[in-house]
């Protein structure tokens, strides 16, 4: 038994609640190096006039949120974050979950970031940004991992999940995903990143979709077909001809990520989950 106890990291609770109210500030303080170079990767590749003025006020409006550390964007999002919790773990002083709420309540404050979280139905604001979107997974290891991904609405509001039929094939998934980037057209604040979740079920594609978006831009599949589609994928959506801003241009989507899961055989589920420019998220290992 003293063998296992030495094995087994504890972490407090409130150590937690600092970290998460950290990377929550971050997040909305600090893009990314790998955002901020698709930015300036835009800037050269974009032939309209009026697009290239948008990505020099994007990578202008960066500069000034991680100088006057001050949020990026008004919509500092519904906090959603990733537990990776190693096995040989323990959390001490109270539950995870609460942690991470009261972590998000802390960071919303002291950075004083929009609290958009309100009720469906009364539309009555929780007055915190809470709670949370927490996904959680057991792994293996003695490690936390935290990472807190703030998801505008804007963007949000433009994502989709559709169970097609097996006989839809290729062709119909990427249907689906150039479909939904041309009906969002400006309104997820474009120039766009696109998470793709393939296979699972009805609420995992959509989880897939999501995690996807937290890959480095840039980064693409560790699957090589995967990685042939997110480069077909981004080359079509260019083509729509939608641009920064939504004003017109070359560059729509700065990168489409995919994530992959086996499904059932009477299914084929697809899911869409539009990231604005903004890609914020951020992450510690405790």
């Amino acid at each position: 038994m003293n063998r296992e106890a030495k094995k087994t990291k504890t972490i407090d609770c409130q150590t937690i609640v600092n970290e998460v109210a950290r990377l929550c500030m971050d997040g909305n303080y600090y893009l990314g190096a790998d955002v901020v170079a698709a930015f300036e990767k835009g800037l050269a590749e974009e032939v309209s006039p009026t697009g290239r003025d948008v990505f020099k006020q994007l990578i202008e409006n960066a500069n000034i949120a991680k100088d006057e550390q001050v949020p990026m964007c008004q919509d500092c999002g519904v906090a959603v974050v990733f537990l990776e919790i190693g096995q040989d773990v323990r959390i001490s002083g109270g539950a995870i979950r609460d942690a991470v709420t009261a972590g998000v309540i802390k960071g919303s404050e002291d950075g004083y970031l929009r609290k958009s979280m309100c009720d469906p139905l009364t539309r009555a604001n929780t007055g915190n940004n809470a709670p949370p979107i927490i996904h959680t997974e057991v792994v293996p290891g003695d490690t936390l991992k935290i990472t807190v991904a703030p998801k505008g609405g804007g963007s949000e509001n433009m994502s989709t999940v559709a169970m097609l039929p097996p006989s839809a094939g290729l062709e119909g998934l990427k249907k689906v995903v150039i479909e939904r980037v041309r009906q969002a057209g400006p309104n997820p604040c474009p120039p766009i990143v696109v998470g793709v979740g393939i296979g699972g079920n009805f609420e995992y594609s959509a989880l897939l979709a999501k995690k996807a978006l937290l890959r480095e831009i840039g980064e693409p599949s560790p699957l090589p077909d995967m990685a042939a589609l997110e480069a077909e994928l981004l080359n079509d959506i260019n083509k729509l001809g939608i641009g920064p801003a939504g004003l017109g241009g070359k560059v729509t989507a700065l990168w489409v990520a995919i994530e992959y899961h086996p499904c059932h055989i009477a299914s084929f589920p697809v899911a869409v989950n539009i990231n604005c420019h903004a890609a914020r998220h951020k992450t510690v290992v405790l």
